[in-house]
């Protein structure tokens, strides 16, 4: 009988690949693609001015950096909130799906590391992703807040920042949007599947 092949047998998926480096014209367009965002999108941040976020970005480039590895990688990244004690806005991946460029992967380097060793190659991790990208993943509350601004993750899911506690027992956090609600649900860390992204956030 002929031997089965094994799980990892079968070719590699890609692995996420950060851009920090746009172009001039990369850098540009990019700031055209988030006014057009920020003005379609005002139930998300009312009361704010496009002039002002401009104006954080055009001083801190490795911020718009930050912007564009999001963007690039299918977040759809927008203004969220302002926090007036920092004088920061906000920005979260708002894209309807997981983002499409970060999908396959498993929570941090620890479960990637494990399912590797299995030979089963996954496209990366989100913690390790997010850091590379100068962001940070959403905890369960900033997920809960970016529900209440639309309907997201409704075909999708996505890795969330995971409590130590909950992380040093093997597992890890994701939320997703079903049957008209949230649900924040668990997984052992190394899982991946193609549905299943994650979501970070940026302070400017």
């Amino acid at each position: 009988m002929a031997k089965k092949p094994s799980k990892g047998s079968g070719k590699p998926i890609p692995k996420v690949e950060i851009n920090l480096e746009p172009s001039p014209k990369q850098r540009e367009e990019l700031l055209i693609t988030l006014k057009d965002r920020l003005e379609r999108h005002m139930n998300r941040h009312k009361g704010l001015e496009w002039a002002r976020v401009q104006a954080k970005l055009e001083a801190h480039p490795e911020k718009l950096a930050s912007l564009y590895a999001m963007e690039n990688t299918g977040g759809e990244p927008d203004v969220v909130g302002y926090d007036e004690k920092a004088d920061e806005y906000i920005f979260f991946d708002c894209s309807e799906q997981s983002p499409k460029g970060r999908r396959s992967i498993c929570y941090d380097g620890v479960g990637q590391h494990a399912r590797e060793r299995k030979g089963v190659q996954p496209a990366g991790n989100a913690v390790d992703l997010a850091a590379a990208m100068g962001i940070e993943l959403l905890n369960e509350d900033q997920y809960t807040e970016l529900q209440e601004l639309g309907e997201f993750d409704t075909k999708t899911e996505s890795w969330l920042r995971t409590p130590a506690n909950i992380r040093e027992l093997g597992g890890a956090i994701f939320g997703d949007r079903r049957y008209d609600h949230v649900f924040v649900f668990h997984n052992s860390a190394p899982s991946f599947y193609a549905a299943r992204g994650f979501r970070g956030s940026l302070s400017v």
